[in-house]
């Protein structure tokens, strides 16, 4: 049974991360490493971390439909495949032996702390003004065909998707932020739902703790979301960087 400390302490991880979530992304760079620290095996860790992530994004979500309504289109062409591709990733995790994830994790740690630093070129891109905002026939089919290789890594890791998921809509053509974020977090919060019910069918996840950062997660959104107008987004770049890659030097040694 898990000790009072522990899931005190996985609960203020979880509320960090939906706090960052809220105003900057890249939660799961605190969520996930603090799994691992309170030695939780690393495939259920990332299982109970895709469980306790999602509940903090839906709101968002919900809140975010409103900006599509416009392009219900394009909304529907790239949901197929956020679906089969988080199923997807979901199983390939599941059948990856452990001792070989355990080499792949800070692989995997140190690709979103590199996205995720990178945030502030994707974020220039996507707010470029080159006219007026169009998406061809073509960029449909381009943004179907990454939108199942981002749900893919989404289903199998998770960390950075959104970050991709921006720099892919920009390539699309879309130009309008708000319809971007709106797009990110709902078919991010559809990723992490799907991959969370099979990872919960396969008994992956460790529930005592996914409800406790659930509940974090959940409540960080909801005071970050209120502060994000205040809180410096540098700073913030700055120290979930530096945490993701210190999180990456001691998986790498560990």
């Amino acid at each position: 049974m898990f000790k009072l400390l522990q899931l005190v302490g996985l609960f203020i991880a979880g509320s960090l991360a939906g706090a960052i979530n809220s105003v900057a992304g890249g939660g799961s760079l605190i969520s996930f490493p603090s799994l691992l620290a309170f030695g939780i095996p690393a495939i259920p860790a990332n299982a109970t971390n895709t469980m306790a992530v999602w509940p903090g994004s839906l709101s968002s979500a919900i809140a975010y439909s409103r900006d599509v309504k416009a392009d219900r289109r394009l909304l529907v062409t790239l949901l197929l495949p956020s679906m089969v591709g988080a199923l997807l990733g979901a199983v390939a995790l599941v059948i990856t032996p452990p001792a070989l994830f355990n080499r792949v994790v800070p692989v995997l740690v140190l690709f979103a702390t590199v996205l995720f630093a990178s945030r502030g070129l994707i974020d220039r891109l996507v707010r470029r003004d080159d006219g007026q905002e169009h998406v061809s026939t073509l960029g449909h089919v381009w943004g179907a065909v990454f939108q199942l290789f981002v749900a893919t890594y989404g289903g199998y890791f998770g960390a950075g998707i959104g970050i991709m998921m921006l720099g892919s809509l920009s390539i699309m053509g879309l130009r309008d932020i708000h319809k971007m974020n709106a797009l990110k977090t709902i078919l991010g919060t559809l990723i992490n739902v799907i991959a969370s019910v099979y990872f919960a069918a396969r008994q992956l996840v460790v529930w005592p703790i996914a409800i406790v950062m659930g509940l974090g997660t959940i409540g960080g959104g909801w005071v970050g979301a209120r502060l994000a107008r205040r809180v410096d987004q540098r700073i913030l770049r700055v120290f979930v960087t530096t945490v993701g890659l210190a999180v990456s030097v001691w998986l790498f040694l560990k």
